[in-house]
């Protein structure tokens, strides 16, 4: 099953909320939706669902018209962010309802609804729950609950609109790897909203990184973090430091050292160049290359420490590095810094 979205528009007013969006999810893929908010990814969600008609476009399941079908023709299985379970339902009665709200000709038997209920309840692993209200529920337990009743009705799309959000960092952390499983186990083509970076990178086969209603690049994880298509997915997939530089054949000048330039050669003349805290480099050697800061605070925990410095201009920098190396950079000390690898931002070539 492909899904394939061509040109999709959708206009709010003057605002543009989607711009041409061209995409294709693959049959069992998990795509994520990533982007800050305003970016479209949540209305791009609400057209598939069938919530929302686009202005412009087409949406096609196996070369059929997806945008034809009504919303409950086109077997979607949703999860909101605050999963809208009946309160006056158990968590079987829950996850049964899409079944048993079917109409008479296509309802499956009783039988056959228990046996679906049981399936889900041992995938979620929430096999002792069943009898439970969502008030008696954790957030946890509520998430695995909405994803059962989503799955119930054997969809062909999952969409999945930030599920994670109501969630504190922990139990985020825990049900990634749980979603990630579920889907493997069920080869559901999947749909995620988020805005998190980590939870897209960890759980995704592929990422739409999306900004003001397009989209600014598509690829594996590893690919949109080894080759950014622009300074914009570099400077949202993670921390960067910013430092004025001066492009020459390719090559980043900046103060005191050279660096290579990410991506696609960009042409001669200023620039603002990016590079992350682990492409950071620190000399406190009297003879070293680079920028003169001095050290600020050291901070973090486990084998990596965080590196805080500043430059006579007031210019903060941040470098990663492993907690023996760290060690001899202690607050106050001079140092050199310099970057092994940066991107260019034209935008902001202050």
């Amino acid at each position: 099953m492909t899904l394939t979205i061509d040109g999709i528009g959708k206009q709010f007013g003057r605002t543009a909320a989607l711009t041409d969006i061209t995409l294709e999810a693959r049959d069992g893929e998990f795509l994520t939706l990533l982007g800050p908010s305003g970016s479209g990814k949540t209305t791009l969600l609400r057209v598939l669902a069938g919530l929302d008609r686009p202005d412009r476009g087409r949406v096609c399941l196996d070369g059929a018209d997806f945008l034809a079908l009504s919303a409950r023709e086109r077997r979607v299985g949703l999860v909101f962010q605050h999963y809208a379970l009946f309160r006056h339902m158990t968590v079987a009665e829950n996850i049964a309802f899409g079944l048993q709200v079917r109409p008479r000709a296509s309802r499956p038997p009783s039988v056959a609804i228990k046996a679906r209920v049981d399936e889900l309840l041992c995938l979620t692993h929430i096999e002792g729950l069943a009898g439970r209200y969502p008030a008696q529920l954790s957030g946890g337990q509520r998430q695995r609950v909405a994803v059962a009743r989503a799955l119930a009705v054997e969809p062909q799309l999952l969409l999945l609109d930030e599920p994670f959000g109501a969630l504190d960092s922990k139990v985020r952390k825990e049900l990634r790897g749980e979603l990630r499983r579920i889907h493997d186990a069920t080869g559901v083509t999947t749909l995620l909203v988020t805005h998190d970076q980590d939870e897209a990178m960890a759980l995704a086969d592929r990422v739409v990184l999306m900004n003001h209603g397009g989209i600014e690049q598509i690829g594996a994880p590893s690919e949109l973090e080894a080759d950014p298509a622009s300074s914009f997915v570099f400077e949202f997939l993670g921390e960067c430091n910013r430092l004025v530089c001066d492009v020459v054949g390719g090559v980043a000048r900046c103060e005191g050292f050279t660096a290579p330039v990410l991506g696609a050669a960009p042409s001669d003349g200023p620039g603002m160049a990016l590079f992350r805290p682990t492409d950071t480099g620190l000399d406190a050697g009297q003879n070293a290359h680079g920028v003169p800061v001095r050290v600020v605070e050291v901070r973090g925990r486990g084998p990596l420490r965080k590196v805080e410095c500043q430059a006579s201009n007031g210019r903060r920098f941040t470098a990663e590095m492993a907690t023996d190396l760290s060690a001899v950079f202690t607050s106050g000390l001079g140092a050199r810094l310099t970057a092994r690898r940066v991107i260019i931002d034209r935008d902001r070539a202050d």
